[in-house]
């Protein structure tokens, strides 16, 4: 019996972030919720919200941090088109954590809110959220695979 699989792309504007071709299974953060595809999967276009999208290859997880687009599942392939998207690798979490704090104190200031855009501001500082999530998972399985080889 030959295992399913699924070929998967993430492309920003700039970029193809990640492509495979023998994917298990991909999870991402949808307006619905979060959603898992796997082969087989009915097709479905949906809008992706800020968040980790978590790719299984070869018995491996590989994390994804977006910060919004589109995904559409066919037969046998997912593609994700993304405004944003980086590999947990690629993530500076020094500047994700500034610029999550710099969205906090945006917030927080009364005097200057007619001047501030709440909306495009929550949105970035839920995109800094979900970097540091993906970084902060990856690191965690990266020291756990260190240990159990040690």
């Amino acid at each position: 019996m030959t295992q399913k699989i699924l070929s998967f792309q993430i492309a920003t504007p700039e970029r193809v972030v990640f492509n495979a071709e023998a994917v298990e299974s991909v999870s991402l953060p949808t307006k619905m919720g979060e959603i898992t595809i796997l082969p087989d999967h009915l097709p479905l276009v949906a809008s992706l919200v800020p968040g980790e999208v978590r790719v299984k290859v070869g018995g491996q997880e590989i994390s994804l941090a977006v910060s919004g687009g589109f995904i559409e599942v066919a037969p046998g392939r997912v593609v994700v088109l993304a405004d944003t998207a980086e590999r947990a690798e690629e993530i500076d979490v020094k500047r994700a954590e500034e610029a999550r704090e710099r969205a906090r104190q945006l917030m927080k200031r009364e005097h200057i809110a007619e001047e501030i855009d709440y909306t495009a501001l929550a949105a970035r500082l839920e995109k800094e959220l979900a970097r540091l999530k993906v970084v902060r998972r990856h690191r965690e399985r990266k020291h756990l695979s260190i240990k159990v080889e040690e």
